[in-house]
C-alpha cells in the first residue's frame, strides 16, 4: 500500500510539474497597468525586522558544512541581529543529524541517578550563531531520556513518507521530577552566562517547548503550565533580566489551540504558580505558530495564504484581549505556507512550490500583511520565524521547505536579502489596489492577482518591494506596473532595481536548464551559486526628480518580486 501511495504521489507530482512548466515561458504583459503610488512623506510606522528570524528541526545541521555556509549568508543579509530557533537542544543522543531529529546529550544521569551535564554540543551550536553575530531563541526542550516519565521508545528514525505521528517518542513526555528539570534549566542558563557573558545572554529569548497543543507534548495542558512555571522560575533565578516566554502553540484559529493559549495566558496573569506558590508567572514575550494550507487542484498547486493570516490574526486577537499582556512582544515562532519542512515534494505534491518563485512571491506578499494585521490589532509584533533552513546531503532541489539546497540558495532567500535592504521607516502605499490585508485574510488570493507593494525610507534612501502573486501556481502574463515614488528631493537620484523571477536570482531554473543534474560538476555548482544570488534587473540608473516625484514603469512577471531602491546625496 505504501508503494502504491508513493507511485500515485509521483504521478500527481509529474502532472503538477508538467502543468507548471507549460506556462513557464516568458509571457507578454497585460494591457491594463497597475498604478502603485508611494508617499514618502506619509509615515506608516516602523518597519520592524520581523523577517530576521529563522528556525529548523535539526539542530545538528547548524555546524555542518552547508549549515554553516547558509547561516553566514543569513547573518550577512541583515543590518540587525538575526535570531535563530532550533528544536531538540536538550534531547539525549550522540549528535547524529537526521530528518526531524537532533540531540545534544546535555543531560544524563550516573548509576546513582545523579545529574551529569554536558554542554559540548549545545555550545557548538550556539558558538556557530554567536560567531556570526546571530542570537539564539533558546528553546528549552525536549525531555532528556533519563528524565522522561515514558522514555521508551526514545529515538525515532522518521523519513519522508512515514507516518508523521511516529516522531512523538519519549522526548515528548513530562519529567519524572520537576525539580531536576528546573535544575537542568538553571544550570544551562548559568553555563551560558559563564561562556558568553551576562550582556549577551540578556539579548536572547528563552522559550519553553514547541507546539505543546499537539503531539510534541504528551502531557496535559496543566502539566505544560506546571513545566512552564518551573522553567521560568529557574531562568529568572539564574538571570533575573533574562527574557522567557511561550507557549508556542500552533494554529490559534483552531478551537483547541485557542483554548490552550487562553489557559496559558490566564495562568500567567492570575493562576497559582506551581513552583513558587505566588500569583502568576513571568512572561516577557508571547509565542504561537501560523501555517498556510496548500493543496493540488486540477493538477495545479494552490496556496492558501488566507489560512495562515487567519491564524495570525486570531493569535493577535487573543493577545489583545489581555490588557496586562497586550503590550508584550509577540514572536510568531513558525510562520510558513504549510506545516512540514521535511515533507519533500516527491512524496507530497502539494509542496511543489518550494524550489521556485511561488515560495518567494508568497513570502513577500504574506510578510507585508503580517505588519498590517499587527497594526490593526494594536499588538507588538517582534518577529515571525521562517521555519526553513537546509537539509544536509539530500538530493538537489528535492523540494524540502528550505532556503538552500547543497549550499546553493533558492529564490526565497533573496526575498530576505531584499527585506534586509529596506530602511526602518515604513511609508504609505495607495490603498485602492485589488487586495488589502483584510481581503487576503478572508479570501486568500483566488480572483485577480495581488499586485502590491511595501515601502520604507530613511534620510537618504527609499525602498519599494513590489510583488505579483496569486495562490495558483501558474505563470500567467506579466503585469505592467506604473510606480510613482512621491516626496523625493528634487535633483539626481540613483535607482537600483533588483528582481526575483524565472530569469533572475533563480538557481532552480538554472539547474533545470542544465538538465537537472543529480550530481552537478564543480563548474556547474559555481554557476548555480552565482545564479542563486540576488540579481539586478538592469544596471543602476540616474534619474532627475522634478516636483518631488519619480515615475517608473516596468513589467513584473507572475510570481516576480522587485525591489527598487532610490538613493540621493
Amino acid at each position: 500500500m505504501m508503494l502504491l501511495n508513493r507511485l500515485l504521489c509521483a504521478a500527481l507530482l509529474a502532472t503538477v510539474l508538467t502543468a507548471t512548466a507549460a506556462t513557464a515561458q516568458t509571457q507578454p504583459a497585460t494591457t491594463n497597468p497597475t498604478s502603485i503610488r508611494v508617499e514618502l512623506n506619509k509615515p506608516a510606522g516602523t518597519l520592524q525586522p520581523v523577517w530576521a528570524w529563522f528556525g529548523y528541526d535539526e539542530p545538528n545541521y547548524t555546524y555542518m558544512k552547508d549549515g554553516k555556509k547558509l547561516l553566514t549568508e543569513i547573518a550577512n543579509l541583515s543590518k540587525v541581529p538575526v535570531y535563530v530557533r532550533a528544536h531538540s537542544l536538550l534531547v539525549t543522543g550522540d549528535g547524529e543529524a537526521a530528518l526531524k531529529w537532533g540531540s545534544t546529550n546535555a543531560y544524563t544521569e550516573d548509576a546513582n541517578g545523579q545529574p551529569v551535564y554536558n554542554w559540548t554540543i549545545v555550545d557548538r551550536i550556539f558558538d556557530t550563531y554567536i560567531e556570526r553575530g546571530m542570537k539564539p531563541v533558546a528553546q528549552i526542550g525536549f525531555m532528556p531520556e533519563a528524565m522522561s516519565v515514558k522514555p521508551q521508545p526514545y529515538r525515532h528514525h522518521w523519513k519522508p513518507g512515514d507516518n508523521y505521528n511516529d516522531i512523538y517518542t519519549g522526548w515528548a513526555y513530562p519529567p519524572k521530577d520537576y525539580q531536576k528539570w528546573a535544575e537542568l534549566v538553571y544550570q544551562w542558563v548559568k553555563h551560558s552566562i559563564d561562556r558568553y557573558g551576562r550582556k549577551e545572554v540578556e539579548s536572547w529569548y528563552w522559550e519553553l517547548w514547541n507546539e505543546p497543543n499537539i503531539g510534541y507534548w504528551k502531557g496535559t495542558t496543566d502539566e505544560y503550565i506546571k513545566l512552564y512555571d518551573y522553567t521560568a522560575d529557574a531562568v529568572k533565578r539564574a538571570l533575573p533580566t533574562a527574557k522567557i516566554g511561550g507557549p508556542e502553540v500552533t494554529g490559534p484559529g483552531w478551537s483547541e489551540s485557542a483554548k490552550f493559549l487562553k489557559a496559558f495566558l490566564d495562568h500567567v496573569v492570575s493562576g497559582k504558580n506551581y513552583a513558587t506558590g505566588k500569583t502568576g508567572s513571568p512572561l516577557d514575550f508571547i509565542t504561537f505558530h501560523a501555517k498556510g494550507a496548500p493543496k493540488v487542484v486540477n493538477g495545479i498547486v494552490q496556496m492558501n495564504m488566507g489560512t495562515q493570516l487567519r491564524d495570525i490574526d486570531k493569535g493577535f486577537e487573543i493577545v489583545a484581549s489581555y490588557p496586562k499582556l497586550k503590550h508584550l512582544p509577540i514572536i510568531i515562532g513558525e510562520s510558513d505556507p504549510e506545516g512540514c519542512a521535511a515533507c519533500s515534494e516527491d512524496l507530497h505534491p502539494q509542496n511543489a512550490y518550494r524550489n521556485g518563485t511561488m515560495y518567494s512571491s508568497y513570502t513577500a506578499a504574506s510578510f507585508a500583511r503580517k505588519y498590517d494585521l499587527a497594526n490593526a490589532r494594536g499588538v507588538n509584533l517582534l518577529g515571525a520565524v521562517t521555519w526553513a533552513f537546509e537539509f544536509e546531503n539530500q538530493a538537489w532541489f528535492r523540494g524540502f521547505r528550505d532556503l538552500a539546497t547543497n549550499g546553493v540558495d533558492k529564490p526565497v532567500l533573496n526575498v530576505f536579502r531584499m527585506f534586509g535592504m529596506m530602511p526602518a521607516n515604513r511609508v504609505q502605499v495607495n490603498n485602492d489596489l485589488a487586495y488589502n490585508y483584510l481581503r487576503v485574510r478572508d479570501q486568500s488570493v483566488r480572483a485577480e492577482a495581488d499586485i502590491n507593494a511595501l515601502a520604507s525610507k530613511d534620510d537618504r534612501k527609499a525602498a519599494v518591494m513590489v510583488w505579483h502573486y496569486h495562490d495558483d501556481n501558474l505563470l500567467t502574463p506579466a503585469a505592467q506596473v506604473d510606480l510613482s515614488v512621491n516626496g523625493l528631493p528634487d535633483g539626481r537620484v540613483l535607482v537600483h532595481h533588483y528582481r526575483i523571477d524565472q530569469e533572475h536570482s533563480n538557481a532552480y531554473e538554472r539547474w533545470k536548464k542544465m538538465g537537472s543534474p543529480k550530481a552537478p560538476t564543480a563548474e556547474q555548482i559555481t554557476e548555480l551559486e552565482k545564479a542563486g544570488e540576488l540579481a539586478l534587473l538592469e544596471a543602476p540608473v540616474w534619474h532627475t526628480v522634478t516636483k518631488g516625484t519619480l515615475p517608473l514603469s516596468f513589467n513584473l512577471p507572475r510570481q516576480g518580486v522587485s525591489l527598487i531602491t532610490v538613493s540621493w546625496p
